[in-house]
């Protein structure tokens, strides 16, 4: 049984949950500001570029499906940080080796951690965040934009013929600060996974809540964009007539947007009660949209505002986390959600920046792929309305045959159960 957590327990989970939320993007989304330098250091073909675009999504999905029995066996923070060594080991040799197929093992081992986290991470905050649930979710939702951030931006550090090396390298440094922090974290927590009660042992199969399966459809289809700009979009705007400086602190903005929509969508989807934050994932589509269509058009003109858009689009992310947690009331619940949307969510993401790659190595140019990504993005307007609507996850699993009722005021928020 988990007890309230003392004052000092709660600054410690405050500086774990930053740590951890900072590693969860950095080292992939440097990689994709150097991946023409790594494709040329290792004679890599485009198709292997497009598996090394697709790991994270992959290795999500796999190691995401075996992070909630993991954490029943370790715990929850057992689970985490343990993902992260297997991570850190990762991050410390892939940049030193010396053909593409050691550097694609290592990042997979690098993506484990992140994988481990990014599905157990909003259980943990559940299980631990009490009163501060919604305050641990916006740090954890916002500065896991700015690791978006900052990650790329290594790339305009370090110059010369191997700086892509330097690049993700350096951090390796923030992979150690995690790992410092989660093992004693370890130590203190021990088995922290939610006890089972009466009540979730007679719940049905998380994929029979309509809401859970449109969280995991709209997190899947916001994610597979997310990873197809985080991999290609820095050569797309490249390829289109911008150059490598621009196009780098293109996937910046990106990223800057993420921190501002960290801050903004756990605190709105908690003091929102009603249908109009249904509303807010047409919206974001329709910005997304907007920015695959001015890079199709106008590439060069105005690549910063395109960019923009699709900054904006992106905050599909951060509401899609907020929404596990918000849906949820038992913690026990919100691991099995997040256990169900993220694998399988990142098994169709994963899928976009390999077919990205596939369908380049056809035409030979960005036209047709962005004119597919825009159509797309009608689609996830579509599955975002659904999945936010006002509707608890719990309640569909204890009552079937009320699935589709509106979910009680008290159950919309955050901080909930």
């Amino acid at each position: 049984m988990v007890t309230a957590p003392s004052r000092g327990t709660q600054i410690f989970a405050f500086i774990a949950v930053l740590v951890a939320a900072f590693n969860l993007r950095t080292a992939i989304v440097s990689v994709g500001a150097v991946l023409d330098d790594i494709i040329v250091a290792f004679g890599a073909t485009e198709t292997q570029a497009g598996i090394i675009t697709a790991i994270p999504g992959l290795t999500f999905a796999i190691f995401g499906v075996a992070a909630v029995p993991l954490a029943r066996w370790m715990g929850l923070s057992g689970a985490m940080a343990t993902g992260m060594v297997i991570g850190l080991i990762g991050l410390a040799v892939r940049p030193w080796v010396g053909d593409i197929w050691s550097f694609i093992f290592l990042t997979g081992l690098v993506v484990i951690g992140i994988a481990i986290a990014n599905v157990l991470l909003p259980a943990w905050v559940k299980t631990h965040g009490g009163k501060n649930t919604v305050a641990l979710m916006t740090v954890y939702t916002s500065v896991l934009g700015v690791g978006s951030t900052v990650g790329p931006l290594s790339a305009l550090v370090f110059g010369g013929e191997d700086g892509w090396r330097w690049a993700i390298f350096i951090w390796a440094f923030a992979g150690l600060a995690q790992v410092l922090i989660w093992l004693p974290m370890w130590a203190v927590k021990r088995h922290d996974f939610p006890a089972e009660t009466a009540t979730t042992g007679t719940r049905g199969r998380i994929w029979t809540s309509p809401t859970a399966v449109f969280i995991m459809l709209f997190f899947g289809l916001q994610s597979m964009n997310a990873y197809i700009q985080m991999g290609w979009l820095p050569k797309i705007l490249i390829d289109s007539g911008v150059s490598s400086g621009n196009a780098t602190l293109g996937l910046a903005i990106l990223g800057v947007l993420g921190i501002v929509g960290g801050f903004i969508m756990p605190v709105t989807i908690a003091r929102t009660r009603d249908h109009h934050l249904a509303r807010i994932p047409v919206f974001l589509a329709a910005c997304m949209l907007t920015g695959y269509l001015g890079i199709w058009f106008l590439p060069t003109q105005a690549w910063w505002l395109w960019c923009f858009f699709l900054g904006v689009g992106a905050l599909c992310f951060p509401m899609a986390i907020a929404l596990i947690p918000a849906r949820t009331r038992d913690p026990r619940v919100t691991a099995s959600l997040s256990g169900f949307a993220q694998p399988v969510g990142y098994l169709l993401a994963a899928l976009g920046p390999l077919v990205v790659g596939a369908l380049f190595g056809v035409f030979g140019s960005w036209p047709p792929i962005l004119a597919i990504l825009a159509a797309g993005t009608v689609v996830l307007g579509a599955v975002g309305y659904r999945a936010a609507r006002n509707r608890i996850v719990d309640d569909e699993l204890d009552a079937p045959t009320v699935a589709g009722r509106d979910a009680s005021p008290s159950g919309s928020t955050v901080s909930g159960g």
